[in-house]
Order: C-alpha cells, then sequence, then structure tokens
C-alpha cells in the first residue's frame, strides 16, 4: 500500500521549498514525478494489486542477505546491488560520483511488495540501478529517522506521502527529486514509469552535476528553516481553549451513521478516541461532554462489528478502505492492537458494557497468540497479502481472511438442534452479511481479488438475528460462537501472511501499556503479567544498564532465538517516550517500584539524549549521526501518538508521583514550543491536547496504604480501577520507608493505615481527604465531579 498518507505541511513551508524545487534543472523528471504519489495508483484507496510467490533458489544474493530486517530481507535476492544504510553505501556515491537511490518501506507494506515485483526483480531495471545509482534500502520501522527527513521533502513538494518512498539524493545525502510507488514503463497513468525517470535523472546528472548539487544544499536548507519550531516565550502555554478546539474540529468531522472522523479511508485513529474520552471525564453531564461520549463509543462499536475487525482469527486490520468500516486493508500492526486495547479498556471503564471488554480480551488474545516471541517480546506486523492455497503461485491480499458463501456453507452444515430446516451457516451468513455473489462491491476491487468474496460485517445486531430466526438470545451467542470456532480451525489451514517477527522499543512500549491497562480494568492478573513479561524482555533485551540507553530493535533467529545485528540501532525518542508510558501504566497495575525507577532513569536519559536545548521540545534522533542531514521534531499524532506529546504527559504524571516540578517545567516548555499547532489546528496533536488537558486538571493523587497483596487492598485498588479517572495517581504506600517512592514523596509517611486496615487517601490540589476503609466509601469519593 502506498502508506498511512502523511498530513500536509505548512503553506507557507511548502511554497518556500517549491519555490527552490519548482527551479530545478531537470524540467522533464520533474514533471514526471509531479502527482506520483496516491494520484499514480487510482484505485489505491480500494483495493490493491496481489504480489508473486516464488520458491525457486534465488539467483542473486547481495548485502542485504546478511540483515536481519524482514523488509531488507524480502530484497535479498533483487539483481539489484542494494546497500543498507550505512557509511559503506555513502562512500562509494562519493568515491563513484553516483547520485543515491533511496527506496524506504516496511515488510507487510503491499505497493513495496508490487513496486519490487515490477521494478527490483526485472533484470534489466537492476542493470539500470547499479550502472547509473548507489541504491539503499531501508525499513523505515528500524530507521524512523532517515524515513522521517525524507518522507518531510515528498509532503513538502508534492503535498501528499506514502510507502514504498523513492528518493534520489546527492552522494551527500541532500534530496533532490523523489516520490512513492512509480510504475514499471510508460503505460501506466498517462505518465512516464520508473525506469524512464531513471534513465532521465541519470542524464541529467552527467550533465548538470553542478546545479543539481548546489539545488540540493537549497533545498536541504529550506527544509532546515520550514522544520524549525521557535517559541517567543516558553512560558506561554496555550489556554485550555484548545481542549474545546479540539473537540469542535472532530465533532465537525464525525460521521453521524457509522462512526469514525472523516471520510473513507477511515482509520481508528486512537489518538482521537483519548481525547473524547477527557472531554467527557472533564464535565460529563454538559451536552459537549455526553455528545464526546456518544460519538466515540458508537465509533468503537461501528468498528467491533465492521470487516476491519477480524471476527474469526481476532484483533484490528490497518484500516477501512471504506465509510462503513467493511472492507479493510488487511495488514495488522501492533501499535494498532495496543492502543485501541487501550480505547475499548477505556470504553468499558466508562459504561461498564461488557461488549467492549469483549473486544479488549479479542485483541490480547491475538495479540497473545500470534504476535508474541517466547522471549516476552512483540512482533511488529501480520502481512495483508498471502497464497489463496498452497498451490497458488500469486498472493492475494486478504486471502487469509475472506471465505465465499458456499465454503462457509459446506463447514457449517450442522442442523440447529430443534429447528430442522435451519443449519449452523443460515445463521452464521445472516449475522455477518455473507451473501452468494460476495458481500464486496465491485468498486471496491477493481482487480477482482475479492470476487465472490465475503468479508465478514455484522450489519445488524444479536438481537436481530436471534429474533430473524426464532432463537432465544443465549441460543443464537452460543451457535454463532461455535461457527467461529469452526472456521477459525479451517482458517488456520490456510497459508499464512508473512509475519513481521522483529521486535522495537516503542511498539512494544504501546503493546505493554494495553495489557497492563487491561489487567488493570478487567482485574485480570494474566494481562498484568504478561505486561510484567514484556518490561522484564526489554530490559534484558534492548537496555544497556551500564550507558542506561535502549536499543531500536531486536530480532528473532530461525531456531528462535533473540538475536542483534552487528551494530545494533540505538534508541530514537519514541521508543523511550513509548516505553515510560507503557512503564507507569504497569506500576499502575502492579505497583513493583522498580518499574517507576525505570521510567524515571529512561526520562532522565531521553532528557539527556534528545532535548533541545536552545529551542525546547524533543528531537527524533539523538545528536552526532552525520547521515542524518536534518534533525527534526515530530508534531503530528497519526497511526502512532508523537513521541513529544506522549512525553508531555509522561512528564506531568512523573512530576506528581516523584515530586520534581522541573518535569512539569519541561512540560509546559513542550506546549509552548508546539503553542502554534496546538492553538490553530489541536486536531494534529489530539495527544499532546490530552496532555495540555492533564495540566489543566487538577491532578488526584490516589494513595493506598495498605500491604499489596491482602485482599482489602486489593478491593480498594480494583475499586479505584473500575472508574475512568484520566487524571489519577494511584500510588501504593506499603510500609517500607525505606522504598523508593518513600524518598521521593515525603507525604507518605503520614499516611498510614487505621485500625490495621487498608486505606485510601484522595488528594487534590495539595490536601487530602479523610481516610476511608471501605469500597463504598471510596467509590462515593472517586465519583466527585473532577474540578
Amino acid at each position: 500500500m502506498l502508506g498511512p498518507v502523511a498530513p500536509r505541511l505548512p503553506k507557507v513551508f511548502c511554497g518556500v521549498l517549491n519555490s527552490v524545487y519548482n527551479s530545478t534543472v531537470w524540467n522533464i523528471t520533474r514533471q514526471n514525478l509531479s502527482g506520483t504519489q496516491l494520484r499514480s495508483a487510482p484505485h489505491l484507496l480500494h483495493r490493491s494489486m496481489a504480489t508473486s510467490s516464488t520458491s525457486q533458489e534465488p539467483k542473486h544474493r547481495n548485502r542485504l542477505a546478511l540483515e536481519k530486517s524482514p523488509y531488507l530481507l524480502q530484497h535479498a535476492s533483487n539483481p539489484v546491488d542494494w546497500y543498507p544504510w550505512g557509511e559503506e553505501a555513502f562512500a562509494k556515491a562519493k568515491k563513484e560520483n553516483k547520485p543515491i537511490f533511496l527506496s524506504v518501506g516496511y515488510s507487510t507494506c503491499h505497493w513495496c511488495h508490487v513496486m519490487e515485483r515490477e521494478s527490483f526483480e526485472n533484470e534489466d531495471t537492476g542493470k539500470l540501478m547499479n550502472d547509473n545509482f548507489v541504491c539503499i534500502k531501508v525499513d523505515r520501522e528500524e530507521r524512523p529517522d532517515v524515513d522521517k527527513v525524507y518522507m518531510t521533502f515528498i509532503q513538502a513538494t508534492s503535498g501528499g506521502g506514502g510507502w514504498p518512498m523513492s528518493v534520489w539524493l546527492t552522494p551527500d545525502l541532500k534530496p533532490i527529486v523523489g516520490g512513492t510507488y512509480f510504475p514499471p514503463d510508460d503505460r501506466y497513468f498517462g505518465r512516464p514509469g520508473f525506469r524512464s525517470i531513471l534513465r532521465s535523472i541519470a542524464e541529467q546528472w552527467t550533465k548538470n552535476q553542478a546545479k543539481i548539487s548546489q539545488q540540493g544544499t537549497m533545498i536541504l536548507d529550506a527544509l532546515m528553516q520550514g522544520t524549525k519550531f521557535v517559541t517567543s516565550d516558553r512560558k506561554k502555554v496555550p489556554g485550555k481553549g484548545c481542549v474545546d478546539t479540539c473537540y469542535k474540529m472532530l465533532a465537525k468531522s464525525y460521521d453521524d451513521k457509522m462512526g469514525g472522523f472523516g471520510k473513507a479511508p477511515k482509520f481508528p485513529q486512537p489518538v482521537n478516541f483519548n481525547l473524547m474520552f477527557r472531554v467527557w471525564a472533564s464535565n460529563p453531564e454538559s451536552s459537549e461532554g455526553k455528545q464526546a461520549l456518544e460519538m466515540t463509543l458508537h465509533t468503537l462499536k461501528m468498528m467491533a462489528k465492521g470487516g476491519i475487525h477480524d471476527h474469526i482469527a481476532q484483533g484490528f486490520h490497518r484500516y477501512s478502505t471504506d465509510g462503513d468500516w467493511h472492507v479493510p486493508h488487511f495488514e495488522k500492526m501492533l501499535y494498532d492492537q495496543g492502543q485501541l486495547a487501550v480505547s475499548y479498556v477505556d470504553a468499558y471503564q466508562t459504561t461498564k458494557d461488557e461488549v467492549f471488554a469483549d473486544i479488549v480480551k479479542d485483541i490480547l488474545l491475538y495479540v497473545t497468540r500470534d504476535l508474541s516471541d517466547q522471549s516476552g517480546g512483540f512482533y511488529s506486523a501480520e502481512d495483508a497479502d498471502s497464497l489463496p492455497t498452497h498451490e497458488a503461485k500469486e498472493k492475494k491480499e486478504g486471502a487469509f481472511c475472506v471465505w465465499t458463501d458456499a465454503e462457509v456453507r459446506a463447514i457449517l452444515s450442522e442442523v440447529v438442534e430443534g429447528h430442522d430446516n435451519l443449519t449452523m451457516g443460515d445463521i452464521f451468513c445472516e449475522h455477518y452479511s455473507i451473501k452468494r455473489n460476495g458481500n464486496v462491491e465491485p468498486f471496491q476491487d477493481p482487480h477482482e481479488e475479492l470476487k465472490n468474496q465475503n468479508v465478514l460485517i455484522v450489519r445488524g445486531s444479536l438481537e436481530h438475528t436471534a429474533e430473524h430466526f426464532g432463537l432465544d438470545i443465549q441460543s443464537a451467542k452460543d451457535a454463532l460462537q461455535k461457527c467461529r470456532d469452526l472456521l477459525y480451525t479451517v482458517r488456520q489451514k490456510r497459508p499464512r501472511p508473512h509475519l513481521d517477527d522483529k521486535m522495537l522499543t516503542a511498539w512494544n512500549g504501546l503493546m505493554m501499556s494495553g495489557f497492563a491497562r487491561a489487567g488493570q480494568a478487567l482485574g485480570d492478573v494474566h494481562y498484568t503479567q504478561r505486561a510484567i513479561q514484556a518490561a522484564e524482555f526489554l530490559k534484558k533485551h534492548m537496555y544497556s544498564p551500564e550507558t542506561k540507553t535502549l536499543l531500536r530493535s531486536s530480532y528473532t533467529s530461525k531456531d528462535k532465538v533473540v538475536t542483534q545485528i552487528p551494530v545494533p540501532i540505538e534508541g530514537f525518542v519514541d521508543d523511550y517516550a513509548f516505553l515510560i508510558r507503557g512503564l507507569l501504566d504497569l506500576y499502575e497495575a502492579c505497583y513493583d517500584e522498580q518499574w517507576l525507577q525505570w521510567a524515571e532513569e529512561l526520562q532522565q536519559k531521553q532528557d539527556e539524549l534528545f532535548w533541545d536545548e536552545e529551542g525546547g521540545g524533543y528531537f527524533t534522533t539523538r545528536d552526532g549521526d552525520p547521515s542524518i542531514v536534518l534533525r527534526m521534531k515530530e508534531d503530528q499524532d497519526g497511526a502512532e501518538p508523537s513521541a513529544n506529546s506522549v512525553s508531555a504527559l509522561n512528564l506531568l504524571r512523573l512530576r506528581n508521583y516523584l515530586d520534581n516540578q522541573v518535569w512539569q517545567e519541561r512540560a509546559e516548555h513542550i506546549f509552548a514550543v508546539f503553542g502554534e499547532r496546538l492553538n490553530a489546528i489541536p486536531i494534529a496533536v489530539p495527544e499532546m491536547t490530552c496532555a495540555l488537558s492533564f495540566l489543566y486538571s487538577t491532578p488526584k493523587q490516589i494513595i493506598i496504604a495498605g500491604d499489596r497483596d491482602a485482599d482489602d487492598t486489593q478491593q480498594l485498588l480494583s475499586c479505584v480501577h473500575s472508574h475512568f479517572i484520566p487524571n489519577k495517581i494511584l500510588i501504593l504506600a506499603d510500609e517500607k520507608k525505606d522504598g523508593y517512592l518513600y524518598g521521593k514523596l515525603k507525604i507518605l509517611e503520614t499516611l498510614e493505615r487505621i485500625d490495621g486496615k487498608a486505606t485510601a487517601y484522595v488528594c487534590e490540589n495539595y490536601a487530602c481527604s479523610l481516610p476511608v476503609t471501605s469500597v463504598e466509601e471510596l467509590d462515593r469519593l472517586l465519583m466527585k465531579r473532577p474540578r
């Protein structure tokens, strides 16, 4: 696929950069590249083409065969002389005076597979690339810093972006021209193909190298100026009105019928849910609060009923190509599962509706079963494409997940007890909108990959299905569960999609939050234990206790042992931010102070490595890497929240846990740095807007004095977790006065158990309520309207 489409950059910046870019010496090439983003594949937002598969021994073997990234290994047998990102490739480009062709993607990216099959596996194209360019492959999930620099260039010069990303650079890594997916030749979309563009760039480099190099410098200078954040007054924190503005922007884009914010394609966008839940929690009786909750709950319900949700094997697909959440792009990403688990936990806490708890369990079952390594880490993704049968030669998107009517009825032919003319298949096909000729509209499937196939979607309800067949609710529910179990067994015999078993610190942090929050709200110790296993994995395999630094990634060998590349990739700012959030959530699930202490150490290291002492905010990458020509700050909450947004809330939480005012000041500085964004378009940073909401609310310190394992302590903690309290700071005071938290918060020494019973204190504005020892009393305290 051509990625999740990145948001546009500010118009002024784009205008300045385009004035440089449009003066480029290769007018033919520039014209060829204009409009090559999403416009180059007009069917992209509906369905995408199949990829090939071969079991033949590879004819070629390039340097990528020595890598461990699943994406790089997919290209190890191309005739292209690929290099990984590194000094060997840069030195070759300089020595041979060749431009660099940089191709960036990821292993479950459909359109990356398509471009590989059409161009990179072609012998003639490979020779053209090798003769004229130094070719570099980058896994964007391994190197988000490289991806961010050149995607910013693509966005600014074209107005769009996605993957695969194709960029030509000077030997000193300055961008000169680029796009995303290119068709192999001139037959497609009325534009020159990849080979024509390669020839044109090679010719222009030979004729106009000096001018091209000069313009590369001008482009880089424009990028540097355009991505600067200037704060005139670091103390000028945007007002709480930004929260209301963000809510109104989201409400304006809301789909009343099907839920979601915006039109097709529809993405889950958990960052939006986070904001809307907080709008409700700040004033639950207001019309805005009620509407925010209703929009969020309706969206989550419609997603759970839709084809974006895997009704047979659990978990959620990446996004829906239509407005009804029906036909998805079928890849499954770890970061979606982690964030959506939290969203459904929040929905359960606000409503106590078991429907939402069931979806939490659904997501975590999928991750535990299919994305978990025996070491405790989590894998990154499952591909959208797979072989329809074991004999097939061509992969199709969704083949692992879809069904024909005849197939379903053959598997579910059992007659329902007491209903001689009713089969299990009848019930299932009615409930999941299965049709004899398939339920995917032709306009959604221009390449006929889903012809006669059905993507499961619930258009009605359990009650409707039961009534339709004259069944009671429980009988219908049991029948549907039996059907799903039978179909799951059959589906496991199909060829599986590719598994990206790379493990990323940042995404593991997000998933850790999902398990920890589920352990809290659902009271299931197994979820909490799974989060602990993930934390232990990260501390063992992705952390250096000597330098107190994180690594970005680790890998699994063929015998399922955690392994590393010769020069491990150092962690980026999102690795620190997302893990710190996971650790804070984990502490509130298991109350083991070691995780809070590690969060503090990581925050200190994050500040040391990534904080901009001059301008404020966190850079994406640490200083000192000469291959990163532009050190940037992430300012957009998209499929993943930005590290600056997550860090702002982390800092505020740590300030209240550890009584460190410096961290609140740092959070306020972040808000000031991104003040223009928060004031003008807070919908671009809803996660940061959540942090701003926390700043303007009164943090509710809930301190439970008691023995962690005692029943009365656990009852009080369960009471806390039964409420959705986004501004809470939950602390267990176990009376071990030489412990870590007692050394940080002197107030803990004054808060003791009453009459030997576990005791709760609810503190706001440096004043604590009278102590309570019963669940009922604590419940009344927590029900008080937030100030």
